[in-house]
């Protein structure tokens, strides 16, 4: 009696990627050659590209069964173009993996087989090193990872990708939660189950230049911080319990230098600095209320995540 075929599906982001397609889907290929019994679904995401992405994707489906698309209406992250193809998957597995070739195709069948062999709900991947990448980069990404587990609950792997290969119930949990602001690495590690870590090489580019510049992620980090963690306001409230105490215990000893001294008050060059100092800090920790407001205004709009303006696959494009 044969075995019942198994779906895996590829969730593949796609920004500006025209040229990395035609090569990752041969790529995709000649590992699906090698994983007889499992069925692949790709899923690409268009979103919102400036090129020729669209019409590079409109022919893979019309030549390649098991390829399909989505196309945004416009750009609207990548966090959106991976719920995009999460929700439009179907296999029995879903990865979610890059267009552009820094994730290895070739690490599927491993992946694969520590979840049907070894019992794990998901496969996931981590860089050993971050060889090719700006040092400046990689110096802050090494920073961010040190912070958000020290002051979030949620645990995150350094060097961890978005590349995994997860069970249709770990993918379930992760489409339960309808957040509007996602940062899908927390999401990952907050739902739970069982994770085995592979580790790879960095991989250059096969094509094309990275949407990511250093302020992007900078900012995509802010989302990281705020949405696992609350921290950050209970240091705004230590500063500002700080800062009053200091302004009780300065009060008193310029209030005892003038009773016992007659000493008047002095040196407006360290009062102007010590304003702007506090001055600083309220801004600062103003702007730490700020991004959670901002996210909670967000949350509130009941906004659609992303417009989809054009999906196709073999036989229907």
């Amino acid at each position: 009696m044969l075995e019942k075929s198994e779906t895996l599906s590829l969730v593949i982001p796609c920004y500006n990627e025209e040229e990395s397609i035609p090569l990752f889907i041969s790529r995709v290929q000649d590992v699906a050659a090698n994983m007889p019994g499992v069925s692949f679904e790709l899923i690409f995401i268009d979103d919102g590209s400036k090129d020729n992405t669209l019409t590079v994707l409109r022919s893979a489906a019309k030549d390649n069964p098991g390829v399909k698309y989505i196309s945004f209406s416009r750009n609207f992250g990548k966090e959106a173009a991976l719920l995009a193809g999460l929700e439009t998957s179907s296999g029995d597995y879903v990865a979610v993996i890059d267009a552009d070739l820094q994730h290895p195709p070739e690490l599927l069948p491993a992946m694969y087989a520590g979840i049907k062999e070894e019992g794990y709900d998901c496969v996931a991947t981590r860089r050993v090193n971050r060889s090719g990448e700006p040092k400046l980069r990689s110096f802050f990404a090494r920073r961010f990872y040190g912070l958000i587990n020290k002051i979030s609950e949620t645990q995150m792997v350094d060097g961890a990708t978005d590349y995994r290969l997860m069970t249709r119930q770990m993918v379930d949990a992760v489409l339960s939660m309808k957040e509007y602001n996602r940062f899908s690495k927390g999401l990952f590690s907050w739902v739970g189950f069982s994770t085995k870590w592979v580790e790879f090489e960095n991989v250059p580019r096969i094509a094309g230049e990275t949407a990511w510049s250093f302020g992007s992620l900078f900012l995509y980090s802010l989302d990281g911080i705020t949405a696992f963690s609350v921290r950050p306001l209970a240091i705004a409230s230590f500063f500002g319990i700080l800062f009053c105490f200091i302004a009780f215990i300065g009060a008193i000893g310029i209030s005892v230098r003038w009773l016992i001294f007659g000493d008047p008050v002095q040196g407006w060059a360290t009062i102007v600095c010590l304003i702007l100092f506090v001055g600083g800090v309220q801004l600062f920790t103003t702007g730490i209320l700020g991004q959670y407001l901002a996210k909670s205004y967000l949350e509130t709009k009941g906004r659609p995540i992303y417009i989809v303006k054009e999906k196709g696959e073999n036989g229907e494009n």
